[in-house]
């Protein structure tokens, strides 16, 4: 309604005025309104196309195909951080091996490679980076294959004979003692030891 049309009707400038801006207020209110609808229609609007792209994308495509290959995949995932784990774990206890092993004394490199690939085989679990019962393995394996490990104390007891024998053969300028010599060494090991390398002379009929 125009200002004219009110003042034709009888109403003061005053009144007009209040008419007008009582009118203004319900025109802004439904301009408001009017651009919230206008919004959610836009959203909606957006969204319903957004959705129909989807699933226009899906035209032709087998869901059951889609879900195995979905399923196909996590597995795959699955697969390749279950081996990411057994290598790591590999490498750890092989580590843990070498360092064990250090102490252990072998006859060859091949005896040794031998045994550190019966221990891969036999099972053991490495935890906290100790292998568990590899001492008993161990053990089990001098005793199956004594040829494998050298005995220290078996080297250390032939070291030792080669040690007092040899003063006594430099005794004799012929390379060996006599009975006599050889008896009369105080320290009996010095003397075992010369009668183990002079056997000859103790024979029977000597």
């Amino acid at each position: 309604m125009k200002t004219e049309e009110l003042k034709e009707q009888g109403l003061t400038d005053e009144q007009v005025n209040f008419v007008m801006a009582e009118n203004g207020k319900d025109l802004k209110k439904l301009q408001k309104e009017n651009e919230n609808l206008t919004h959610d229609r836009d959203a909606w609007k957006e969204k319903a196309e957004t959705a129909e792209a989807t699933l226009k994308g899906f035209d032709g495509v087998d869901l059951e195909t889609m879900q195995r290959e979905l399923s196909d995949w996590k597995k795959k995932a699955e697969d390749a951080e279950k081996n990411a784990q057994a290598q790591i774990y590999e490498r750890d206890f092989n580590d843990a091996l070498k360092a064990e092993l250090e102490s252990v004394k072998f006859s060859s490199e091949a005896a040794k490679r031998a045994i550190m690939a019966e221990i891969k085989e036999s099972g053991l679990k490495l935890k906290d980076g100790k292998i568990l019962g590899l001492n008993d393995l161990i053990s089990q394996m001098k005793e199956k294959d004594a040829s494998a490990f050298i005995d220290e104390e078996q080297q250390k007891a032939q070291q030792n004979a080669a040690r007092f024998t040899q003063p006594f053969q430099r005794q004799n300028t012929g390379g060996s003692m006599t009975k006599d010599q050889i008896m009369g060494i105080k320290d009996a090991s010095e003397r075992q030891a010369a009668i183990a390398a002079n056997m000859h002379l103790f024979s029977k009929g000597e």
